[in-house]
């Protein structure tokens, strides 16, 4: 063999092991692309997916489609060859790896922190459809999450919603922070709160904050809840995650709860983030959320007005139609019915 032989048959080995590393390495970031849709109206293995208890209801009709985005796993990454793929194929995006998941998280903490932006979403969600069926919703400070070995770990629990502190009532979360404030390190304080529709009492001792040696904390995390009457269970797949569906969520329970049929034999689909107060917020993945819709067979697609800059010069045979809060929502299809109204009904132009 040739030294210029030899030359080239070690550069090509070498450019094959080099191109195989590069092909296998991982790369910090994520891939986006259409995902499934779940009708909320189709039962789940013989129950209702939205089982609406403790309240008159009504049957529904058509599809209520709740999008998904099919996103790099927390568990897994993207090899550059895959990453380069995506970025040039349609209906995909490439994001950096910390633009979806926090840096340093594990992937447990990932998950649960996407299984409590769902919990979170669904109670909103209840809360603002009740609302705008006019019946009664309560808001509490309540508990979200209890630091491991605090002094509440095993006293308090998320979902606890906080009625008093040492016997005054509270609320508001910075009521509630206020009041621990009062204290000195190591005091006792009575919390009253409402678990299972149980009120109870906890006493539970401060401890120095990790900021502050005087500065008292308990070891908990609080956001604001809402309590109403009837009892809602949704049977969503605990591989979907996020607050995303709230908007969703509060039209499937709407609908349920009132004689007008408002999604009435259509096939419906939509996203965004919803409060307890009905205004819906703006999300991610929004144009490969519409081209799953428009493969599920979707004819309107509800989107939250902050992302009617991410669907312009989008080609779909899917209607868009632009909603600010669940009221916006509610009026569009309820125009849409009426071919009179329909055109009226603003977009995202």
């Amino acid at each position: 063999m040739t030294k210029q032989t030899w030359t080239a048959a070690v550069s090509a080995l070498l450019f094959v092991a080099l191109a195989a590393v590069v092909s296998l390495v991982p790369v910090p970031f994520v891939s986006w692309s259409a995902g499934s849709t779940v009708n909320l109206f189709e039962p789940d293995n013989g129950q209702p997916r939205v089982d609406i208890q403790g309240i008159q209801t009504y049957p529904t009709t058509g599809q209520l489609r709740l999008t998904t985005v099919s996103v790099t796993r927390a568990d897994s990454q993207l090899t550059l060859p895959e990453a380069l793929l995506s970025y040039w194929l349609s209906a995909r995006e490439v994001l950096p790896r910390e633009a979806i998941y926090p840096a340093g998280a594990s992937v447990d903490d990932i998950r649960a922190r996407e299984a409590q932006m769902m919990d979170n979403s669904q109670s909103a969600a209840v809360a603002a459809a009740l609302r705008a069926a006019g019946k009664r919703v309560v808001e509490y400070p309540m508990v979200v999450g209890v630091s491991n070995g605090s002094p509440a770990d095993g006293r308090l629990k998320p979902g606890d919603f906080i009625l008093r502190v040492d016997n005054k009532a509270v609320s508001s979360t910075e009521a509630v922070r206020a009041a621990i404030n009062t204290h000195q390190v190591g005091e006792a304080i009575v919390f009253t709160v409402l678990r299972d529709r149980q009120q109870l009492n906890e006493t539970i001792t401060t401890v120095a904050s990790n900021a502050s040696a005087t500065t008292p904390v308990v070891g908990i995390n609080l956001t604001i809840g809402y309590s109403y009457a009837p009892t809602v269970t949704f049977r969503i797949s605990p591989d979907i995650g996020g607050p995303s569906a709230g908007l969703v969520f509060a039209l499937a329970v709407y609908d349920a709860i009132n004689p007008d049929n408002l999604i009435d034999g259509r096939s419906v689909a939509g996203t965004g983030t919803i409060t307890g107060n009905g205004e819906v917020g703006a999300i991610g993945g929004i144009q490969e959320k519409v081209a799953g819709a428009e493969a599920a067979g979707a004819t309107i697609f509800l989107v939250p007005s902050d992302n009617c800059a991410d669907v312009q010069g989008v080609s779909t045979a899917v209607r868009l139609v632009r909603v600010a809060t669940l009221t916006d929502a509610i009026d569009a299809l309820t125009a849409l019915k009426d071919p009179a109204r329909a055109a009226g009904v603003r977009g995202c132009e």
